[in-house]
């Protein structure tokens, strides 16, 4: 972000003397390789060597700039491996320029085959028109090793940068350097345990920090784990520059500032009448409560303002975007500022990154953790997500929560406006706002004991609620049929629907009433005759359950998105001169507590009144990461579920 940069001027005090020669020209592949292909032919797919080093200096004409080498061998030896990368694209875009790239096949027999310019290729994305490059290799059989290399001359990206390492294959001879400016201090971080950076003491031309491994263990997916944020990577940033004594360059301090000054500046008289009229339109009651004027905003926004996937200058200038609805994600943030403060709505804006991606560092600053805006307000403690058109108000994406963000708050001394960072835990929302709960009632033919009659009321708030309610005035009559019917037929696709209706089905109401979807249906897919006996498969009506198998030890954490509850109770009403003969096995209860709380629940009970059979099921995650260690009682009781849904009931005669 353009934001988070220095500028040129300031990184022009950064050299004090002309730059020695860059390392990629210094540099190149073996003219003659050889790779032993016995070492890895028990092996599908082989990292044989990586390298990428990165050089930031000053070129002849005094630019600043980057010049971004990799150079990688990969032995291939299954189709699927070959057919993965048979193509390899180049991080090539109109601001840099490819120097260096070229590529080669070494196939079985020792011959070498190479790319020549034919064979590094161009192509445009049909919905970003955004331009590639890539090589197109040709001629590689199984056990064949394909060599690449490219140096991209760019714009210098040192605020913070991410490259990750390890893979779902095994890697051989990887190295990683960093070159700088004698004066320039680079700080760097590995995580999940991969091998820390140096830096060089030899060198005195410039600096220079790296590392080497001989080997590094390949990382299988896992479900549910969160795979780009368990790698083995690594992150840099510039830290300070000892020609001016200039420390902490990498600063959120400094971020705070400039975010606030790029959001919050001072709106000319036109774009405050423009804002004026918009907030006529929102027709918010002075009175009305916070929460009650924050959706509005937010509801009013998401429907007329178009997000556009695409950034310019115009996207982002108030007046555009009022006059024509159509903003790019920053544009779209200011909006929400200017019509804050205009309603004096206190707000501070939260910068974080989904933990799919990785978790927030709070202990390391770099500006590749502030990647996605969320709005906090400290009056109701709730997060908005402007730019996300599938959230609202108070349940923000999940994987932005449960993590630290940096939270800029606006402050002011007499009359100096300005604003500070602190980086703060952005809380997740408690399992009891999301809940899908569920209430059957059952009735058994009275002519036909193998038919039922089911009532269903399925309720969601929260999470579960957003996928539809936020939409639901938008939903066409026959889809909004055809989606209560699926609630029935999910159970069982053989069910006859009776009659459906949708209770709370306002989309201004998500938040605030959980939208309720009333179904009733019958069906003899529940009830089996085994003889005299029938078998009630009342396990079912909870719906299909994850069932987690772990053939093998575990090895990464597993991650949820948001935390939530579920709870269902079904009534049935018992036949006359019938009882159930195994009510026991409806008792299930498996937990996992910590400190004294329980945080992972399910438990299943029954209580028998007449002939009214009344059963619950309650079930409950109130943390989002399992680790490795409490992975088998998360398993003991995500499976609970699946042993609830595998329940008969046998109905005999009295």
């Amino acid at each position: 972000m353009k934001l988070f940069q220095l500028s040129l001027l300031t990184f022009c005090l950064f050299i004090a003397t002309a730059q020695s020669q860059a390392f990629y020209e210094n540099y190149d592949w073996d003219k003659t390789p050889n790779y032993n292909a016995q070492n890895y032919t028990n092996d599908d797919l082989v990292a044989v060597k990586e390298k990428i080093t990165t050089e930031f200096l000053f070129t002849k004409d005094s630019k600043f700039v980057e010049f971004y080498l990799e150079h990688k061998v990969y032995y291939l030896n299954s189709d699927e491996a070959i057919e993965d990368y048979n193509k390899i694209y180049l991080p090539y875009d109109s601001d840099s320029e490819l120097l260096i790239n070229k590529a080669r096949v070494i196939n079985p027999s020792g011959k070498i085959i190479d790319l020549d310019d034919s064979k590094i290729l161009t192509a445009t994305d049909d919905e970003t028109q955004r331009v590639y490059k890539y090589f197109a290799f040709e001629g590689i059989e199984k056990g064949s090793f394909i060599e690449y290399m490219y140096v991209v001359k760019q714009n210098p990206d040192y605020k913070g940068k991410r490259i990750s390492f390890q893979d779902e294959f095994k890697k051989n001879n990887i190295e990683f350097d960093l070159y700088a400016p004698s004066n320039l201090i680079f700080k760097f971080k590995s995580y999940n345990g991969l091998k820390d950076v140096k830096k060089d003491t030899i060198i005195t031309t410039k600096n220079h920090w790296s590392f080497k491994l001989t080997e590094l263990k390949k990382l299988d997916q896992e479900s549910q784990a969160l795979y780009s944020a368990e790698r083995q990577f690594i992150i840099y940033a510039i830290d300070a520059n000892t020609a001016d004594k200039s420390k902490d360059i990498t600063s959120y301090g400094s971020v705070a500032q400039n975010v606030y000054n790029f959001y919050h500046s001072e709106l000319p008289k036109k774009t405050q009448n423009a804002l004026k009229r918009f907030i006529n339109e929102l027709k918010i009651d002075e009175n009305a409560k916070l929460d009650t004027k924050i959706r509005t905003v937010e509801n009013f926004i998401k429907a007329t303002i178009f997000s556009a996937e695409f950034s310019s200058d115009k996207l982002s200038d108030l007046d555009t975007i009022l006059n024509e609805k159509i903003a790019s994600e920053s544009g779209l943030v200011k909006l929400y500022i200017a019509l804050f403060n205009a309603l004096h709505i206190k707000h501070e804006m939260v910068f974080t990154c989904s933990r799919k991606f990785m978790q927030f560092d709070k202990d390391f600053e770099a500006n590749i953790f502030l990647q996605d805006i969320i709005i906090y307000f400290p009056k109701s403690k709730k997060y908005l997500a402007p730019n996300e058109n599938d959230s609202r108000y108070g349940f923000p994406p999940g994987f932005t929560t449960d993590t630290y963000g940096l939270f800029v708050k606006r402050v002011k001394v007499g009359d100096f406006v300005s604003a500070v960072g602190k980086i703060k835990r952005i809380k997740p929302v408690d399992a009891s706002y999301s809940a899908d709960n569920m209430i059957i009632n059952v009735n058994f033919d009275n002519d036909d004991i193998s038919t039922t009659n089911i009532s269903l009321s399925r309720s969601m708030s929260g999470y579960y609620g957003m996928f539809v309610h936020p939409f639901i005035d938008l939903v066409k009559p026959e889809d909004k049929k055809e989606l209560l019917e699926g609630f029935a037929k999910n159970l069982n696709e053989s069910v006859t629907i009776i009659k459906t209706k949708i209770e709370n089905d306002k989309s201004e109401l998500f938040g605030i009433k959980p939208i309720v979807f009333h179904i009733d249906f019958t069906s003899d897919a529940f009830v089996e005759k085994a003889g005299k006996k029938y078998l009630f498969k009342v396990g079912e009506l909870i719906g299909s359950q994850m069932e987690l198998y772990q053939e093998k030890e575990r090895v990464l954490p597993l991650e949820n998105e948001f935390q939530r509850t579920y709870e269902r109770t079904i009534n049935i009403t018992i036949p006359e001169g019938y009882t159930f003969a195994n009510l026991d096995e409806i008792n299930l209860d498996n937990s996992y507590e910590k400190d004294g709380k329980i945080l992972l629940s399910f438990k299943s009970f029954y209580e028998l009144n007449g002939n009214i059979l009344k059963i619950t099921a309650n079930e409950y995650y109130k943390i989002n990461r399992i680790s490795v260690e409490i992975y088998e009682d998360y398993r003991r009781v995500i499976n609970s579920a699946a042993d609830f849904n595998k329940i008969s009931l046998v109905l005999v005669k009295d």
